[in-house]
């Protein structure tokens, strides 16, 4: 008993010991407690080099971790388990979790960047005054198509993708706001709809355009397209810019119907320990040549106007990633449904995937 005893002594102290010079090793690099900053982002959506250039001017070491959805990125947050300093989640999740009690109000006074964002696209419903978030990056939901496979034809409407020529010519992403969005649309609804009439009748529209649907997929949306596997894709636009880089002969539309307008935005977790920090690393990210920079990493669109004289010209320019003001008016951010609507949505969605099988 006696050898068992100082058997688990002596794991406690080699435990403690290496806990002790690993937190050593961090302080004499300048990394403790305070001058850490955890930032949870999506997958894929920061130029790194700018992490390690925030590093290198403010001695504040980031440790970045990465999301798939914002479901899985609240889920956590409100877990509690990481002490995150920055999310980076969508509009209307936003709303949600400033409701729950989950966000921290910004300081602006240490934002002075935020001057750089286009009036556009701040103060909107969802974070009125934007109390509690910075626009990161925004976009559309439209359509990428392949005007080479479709002999020439163009693409301006949602209501094009139900013609009988496009059989097993269309590639849907698995969202059932985006899919039951494009129904509504066609339809002359409202993206944010919660008449079940409304809901129901755009739920047998699709139905109807089961034949045309090749495939309902996630992210390898972007490599079918590329490779020619369909002809036709709903997608993000940030993912359209993407997919038209790999295969020029590619383009993509905003159908003239309208569509959603969706924010991705950096706010500050009530999780937070690094609160000054992460005040620091927004400003940066509004900086006009870092987020210049970044934009051209990622390839979404960049609500940061004082960064666009340091983009392109040729890409500020494009209206199928920077849609004119008329367009603009026609888009819907998504507003936060509820649980129960948000279940119908889903029921339906599910219901018209179903009827696919």
């Amino acid at each position: 008993m006696n050898h068992l005893v100082r058997f688990f002594l002596i794991i406690a102290v080699s435990s403690a010991i290496i806990l002790y010079a690993i937190s050593s090793l961090n302080t004499s690099q300048g990394y403790s407690g305070t001058n850490t900053l955890t930032v949870y982002n999506w997958g894929d959506y920061i130029d790194e080099s700018l992490i390690k250039k925030f590093e290198k001017q403010t001695g504040i070491k980031v440790i970045y971790e990465t999301f798939d959805s914002n479901e899985a990125m609240m889920t956590k947050i409100e877990q509690g388990g990481t002490s995150y300093d920055i999310a980076v989640p969508s509009e209307y999740m936003i709303d949600k979790m400033r409701q729950e009690d989950l966000l921290i109000p910004l300081d602006h006074s240490k934002l002075p960047n935020l001057k750089n964002i286009d009036p556009r696209f701040m103060d909107l419903p969802f974070d009125p005054d934007n109390k509690y978030s910075v626009p990161y990056f925004w976009g559309t939901v439209g359509i990428v198509y392949n005007p080479k496979m479709l002999h020439g034809k163009k693409i301006t409407s949602w209501n094009d993708l139900w013609d009988p020529d496009l059989k097993n010519q269309i590639l849907l992403i698995d969202g059932a706001r985006e899919v039951m969005g494009m129904g509504l649309n066609s339809l002359g609804y409202s993206l944010n709809d919660t008449n079940k009439k409304h809901l129901l009748e755009a739920k047998n529209k699709l139905d109807l355009l089961t034949p045309n649907v090749k495939a309902i997929v996630g992210d390898e949306i972007k490599m079918l397209m590329a490779n020619e596997e369909a002809s036709i894709g709903l997608v993000w636009s940030g993912d359209a810019s993407e997919i038209m880089s790999e295969n020029e002969d590619l383009d993509y539309v905003v159908p003239k119907e309208g569509s959603n307008l969706w924010f991705d935005n950096m706010v500050i977790p009530k999780t937070a320990k690094n609160i000054e920090g992460a005040h620091k690393f927004i400003n940066f990210m509004l900086d006009p040549k870092v987020t210049a920079k970044n934009t051209d990493y990622v390839g979404y669109s960049t609500p940061n106007k004082a960064a666009l004289k340091y983009m392109p010209k040729e890409v500020v320019e494009d209206e199928r990633f920077y849609p004119t003001p008329e367009l603009t008016k026609k888009l819907e951010v998504y507003e936060n449904l509820g649980k129960r609507n948000l279940a119908t949505y889903n029921e339906l969605f599910l219901q018209f995937k179903m009827h696919r099988k």
